[in-house]
C-alpha cells in the first residue's frame, strides 16, 4: 500500500477517534458511570451476576455496597472452573483465553481471563490509540514507511480443556489482525518461539534486514535485544542499523534505570520515548504528550476504575472511591471492573494522579514490597518463603534481610543483591545462594523467565551483614519500635547503599 494512502487512512481514523477521546476528556465521570452500568447489565445473567443481583443495580453506590473487593486468591476458584471449560460464570461471552501472569501469595502463576471484548475493545483499541496520539503529536512522522520491531513474551500458547493460556503478548500476537502483522517485525513464527536464546538471535537476524521505524517492548528485555543487534552488526549505535528509527513505545517496568543506556545507543535528540501502562488484566493509560512522564488514563476501554487511598489500604479504615473523588498528588491502589469478567479486582499497582483535568497518572509502585526492575515481579511472599525453605535445607537462621536490584550497565546483565544478617550462618554461602536462586524460580514464573540462561538476570549476590546491622540502621534513622521495620525488597538501591556503607563501619 502506498505510504501517502496509509497516512491518509491513519489521519482519518485519528480524527474519528479523537472525537471519542474528547468525549471522555470532557465528561469523564459520565463515561465511567455509563460504562459501569453497561458492564453490570451485560453480566446480569451470569452466575456472578445472579449471586449479587445485578439486575437491580442501577447506580454506583449500590454496586459498591453489594460487590466485595476481590484479589486473585478470592476469585481463583471461579477462574479455575472457567479454565476447565465452564462458561457464563463471571462474563456472558465464552472465555477462551487466559493470560498467564506472575505469582501471588499462594500460586506460582495467575491465569487472567481474556474475553473477546477485552481483546478488541481494550488491548487492540489501545494499540491504535497509541499510534493516534503519537501521530497527532508528530505530524512529520514517517512511522508507516517502515515496520515496528515488537518484542513480546517468550512463552508458547498451551491448550487445556478447550481453553488456551500463555503470555499475554503471545495471545495478542496469535489474535492480531492481518494489518498489524503486515506492519510489524519479526514474523509471528519468530515472535512465538519459546527458547529465548534461539529466539533473540532469530529476531536479530530477521529485523536487521528491515526498515525499522519504531520499537515496542519491555525496557529490560529490549535492551538485551538491542545490544545483541549492535554486537551482531558491529555498529556503534542503532541509527547505523535503522536510520529511520524514530520512537520507542515501552511499558511493563520503570524506565528510569534504563534511560541513560538507551540514550547511549540511540544518540539522537529527536528520538521519542512513549510510555504505556498495561497488564494482563487490561490496558490502562497512554502517554499522550511528547517528552512527558505522565500517562492519560483511558476511560472507555471497558474498564471501570476505583481507588483505595494508600494511607488507609488494608486497614479497618480502608475506603474505596470512584474516579470522581480522587485528588491530585495522592497515591492510590487501583481497583478495576472489566469486560473480561473481573469485578472490583485489586491489581496490586499503585498510581499517583499528576492531573485531574484530564486524569493523568504516574505508576508509583506496588501495594506490597517488591522488585520489578526487570519485569520479574519478585514480591515479599516469594522472598520470605524461599528464605524459609533454604534455611531449613542448610540449617541456617536469619535475623533480618533486604534485597535490591543491581542495574544493567552497558552490556552487563542485571541481578539481585541480598544483604542478610544470620543468627546461624550456612556452612557454604555459595550453596545457600544457589538454593535461594532455584527456590525463587520455583515460586515465581517471571523471575524464572528472567533468570533463564542468564538472559536478563545474573545469579544473585549475597553479602553477610555484621551483627546488629539492621538494628543500628533503624536506630540511626530514628525508627526503633512501633511499626518501623527494615524494607525487605526495594526497586531502588537507596536502602541497600545505606546499609552497605553502615556494614563496613
Amino acid at each position: 500500500m502506498p505510504i501517502p494512502l496509509v497516512n491518509s487512512i491513519a489521519s482519518w481514523f485519528l480524527k474519528k477517534r479523537f472525537h471519542q477521546i474528547e468525549l471522555f476528556l470532557k465528561y469523564p465521570h459520565e463515561v465511567q458511570n455509563e460504562l459501569l452500568l453497561d458492564l453490570v447489565d451485560e453480566a446480569r445473567d451470569t452466575e456472578f451476576g445472579r449471586k449479587y443481583e445485578f439486575s437491580s443495580i442501577k447506580d454506583y453506590e449500590t454496586f459498591a455496597q453489594r460487590i466485595p473487593v476481590s484479589t486473585y486468591e478470592s476469585v481463583e476458584p471461579l477462574i479455575e472452573r472457567s479454565r476447565r471449560g465452564e462458561q457464563n460464570i463471571f462474563w456472558p461471552k465464552p472465555i477462551k483465553w487466559f493470560a498467564k501472569s506472575s505469582g501471588t501469595t499462594n500460586a506460582k502463576s495467575k491465569f487472567i481471563p481474556v474475553s473477546s471484548d477485552s481483546l478488541e475493545d481494550c488491548h487492540y483499541a489501545a494499540g491504535k490509540d497509541l499510534l493516534c496520539m503519537y501521530l497527532n503529536n508528530n505530524e512529520n512522522s514517517q512511522l508507516f514507511t517502515g515496520k515496528s520491531l515488537r518484542l513480546g513474551g517468550s512463552k508458547e500458547l498451551y491448550k487445556e480443556n478447550g481453553t488456551i493460556f500463555g503470555d499475554l503478548s503471545a495471545i495478542l500476537i496469535d489474535n492480531m489482525p492481518f494489518w498489524a502483522e503486515f506492519s510489524s517485525t519479526p514474523s509471528n513464527k519468530v515472535s512465538l518461539m519459546s527458547d529465548w536464546e534461539i529466539k533473540m538471535q532469530a529476531i536479530v537476524d530477521e529485523t536487521i534486514q528491515e526498515n525499522v521505524t519504531s520499537l515496542a517492548g519491555v525496557p529490560s528485555w529490549m535492551l538485551v535485544l538491542l545490544n545483541q543487534v549492535l554486537e551482531t552488526t558491529k555498529k556503534t549505535n542503532l541509527f547505523e542499523v535503522w536510520p529511520n528509527l524514530e520512537v520507542y513505545f515501552h511499558g511493563g517496568v520503570s524506565f528510569v534505570p534504563y534511560i541513560d543506556q538507551y540514550k547511549a545507543i540511540l544518540p539522537r535528540n529527536t528520538f521519542r520515548y512513549y510510555e504505556i501502562y498495561n497488564a494482563s488484566e487490561g490496558f490502562f493509560a497512554i502517554q499522550d504528550q511528547n517528552n512527558s512522564n505522565e500517562l492519560l488514563l483511558m476511560l472507555d476501554y471497558g474498564i471501570f476504575y476505583e481507588f483505595i487511598p494508600m494511607d488507609t489500604y488494608d486497614t479497618p479504615e480502608q475506603k474505596i472511591i470512584p474516579l470522581s473523588q480522587v485528588e491530585k498528588d495522592q497515591i492510590y491502589a487501583v481497583v478495576i471492573t472489566t469486560n473480561g469478567g473481573l469485578w472490583r479486582y485489586k491489581i496490586g499497582d499503585t498510581v499517583r494522579f499528576t492531573s485531574i483535568s484530564p486524569y493523568r497518572i504516574k505508576v508509583s509502585g506496588r501495594t506490597k514490597h517488591h522488585i520489578n526492575v526487570f519485569g520479574e515481579e519478585l514480591i515479599i511472599e516469594n522472598a520470605e518463603d524461599a528464605l524459609k525453605k533454604v534455611c531449613k535445607e542448610t540449617e541456617a537462621e536469619i535475623v533480618d534481610f533486604t534485597a535490591a536490584p543491581i542495574f544493567m550497565k552497558g552490556k552487563e546483565k542485571g541481578a539481585h543483591e541480598w544483604l542478610i544478617e544470620f543468627k546461624k550462618q550456612p556452612k557454604n554461602l555459595e550453596v545457600f545462594n544457589q538454593k535461594l536462586d532455584r527456590t525463587l524460580q520455583s515460586l515465581n514464573s517471571d523471575y524464572e523467565a528472567k533468570r533463564y540462561n542468564n538472559i536478563t538476570l545474573n545469579k544473585p549476590t549475597i553479602h553477610i551483614a555484621r551483627p546488629r546491622l539492621f538494628y543500628d540502621w533503624l536506630k540511626k534513622n530514628n525508627k526503633l519500635g512501633g511499626q518501623h521495620k527494615v524494607p525487605r525488597l526495594s526497586n531502588s538501591r537507596h536502602y541497600m547503599e545505606e546499609l552497605l556503607n553502615l556494614n563496613s563501619i
